[in-house]
């Protein structure tokens, strides 16, 4: 299938990412947004993510302006009707998603792949709202998205052999090395990550270290770039316990269980960097 025009759902820190690191590779995207306003914040983000590129000599002046003309935003669901490929990057809420993609199945044409940008969720539970199950899958792309080299690819049990032969085409070309997950809960890199980053909680919520060492003790014992706390902090608190909980309540494993430390500090607004506080404070 030849691939020109990508759509995209959503144009928040991961969309925009996703966006960007397709108009770059030569495609065409159309993204949608709920509201003007963050449609024009999405598309801003880009512009900016582009200029740093410029500034670092890593895109040339030339090539970021061709970029930035593939891109057409719009609030319209329907707009993507042209697509050829459509990946949905909105909110990790299922329900949300499960609306999404049976939207997108009337939108469409009954050969376009629709993939879930989805770091948790199921899989099979979106394509069952479509028509065309076989032309579903998960295409988790990991934040930043035009930095981080890695994409991880979920299948489901419903999941073609040519979805998914002309999905990881599609994630080579944009100079991605790529894994290959089933649709379990987490995947691969969440069902590692979860239960490490809220280990690594109980830790601090019990004492038994300062959360200083914690992080210095992984970053310098282990060879992290970032230790568990610090990237909590990055990833958004809220995500953590976001995905904890969804994966907690499908499998009822107690190393999903969110400590309640965790929980409080997402009721009090601490998702860190993005809200200036978290396990570290971020304000200044």
């Amino acid at each position: 299938m030849d691939i020109k025009t990508v759509g995209v759902v959503g144009c928040g820190l991961m969309g925009s990412g996703i966006v960007e690191v397709l108009v770059k590779n030569g495609y065409n995207v159309i993204v949608r947004e709920v509201t003007d306003d963050f449609l024009d914040r999405g598309l801003a983000r880009i512009q900016a993510s582009t200029q740093k590129a410029v500034d670092r000599s890593k895109l040339t002046a030339e090539a970021r302006q061709e970029a930035l003309t593939r891109i057409v935003g719009t609030t319209k669901l329907e707009d993507l009707a042209p697509c050829d490929y459509v990946i949905e990057a909105a909110v990790e809420k299922l329900e949300l998603k499960k609306d999404i993609f049976e939207r997108l199945d009337t939108i469409t044409r009954p050969e376009v792949i629709l993939a879930s940008n989805t770091s948790s969720l199921s899989i099979a539970e979106m394509a069952a709202k479509t028509r065309k199950p076989d032309k579903v899958l998960g295409m988790h792309f990991f934040n930043p998205v035009p930095v981080m080299p890695l994409l991880e690819m979920v299948r489901s049990f419903m999941t073609s052999d040519a979805t998914y032969e002309t999905s990881r085409k599609l994630g080579e070309s944009l100079g991605k090395q790529i894994i290959v997950a089933k649709d379990l809960p987490g995947f691969i890199v969440n069902a590692l990550l979860v239960p490490y980053q809220l280990d690594a909680i109980r830790f601090y919520e019990n004492g038994l270290a300062t959360k200083e060492d914690i992080d210095k003790g992984v970053r310098l014992g282990l060879n992290h770039p970032m230790g568990p706390l610090e990237l909590a902090d990055f990833v958004g608190v809220d995500t953590i316990l976001f995905i904890a909980d969804e994966m907690y309540a499908e499998t009822k494993d107690p190393r999903y269980a969110a400590p309640p430390l965790l929980r409080r500090m997402v009721v009090a607004g601490y998702h860190g960097k993005k809200t200036g506080k978290g396990f570290y404070d971020y304000s200044k």
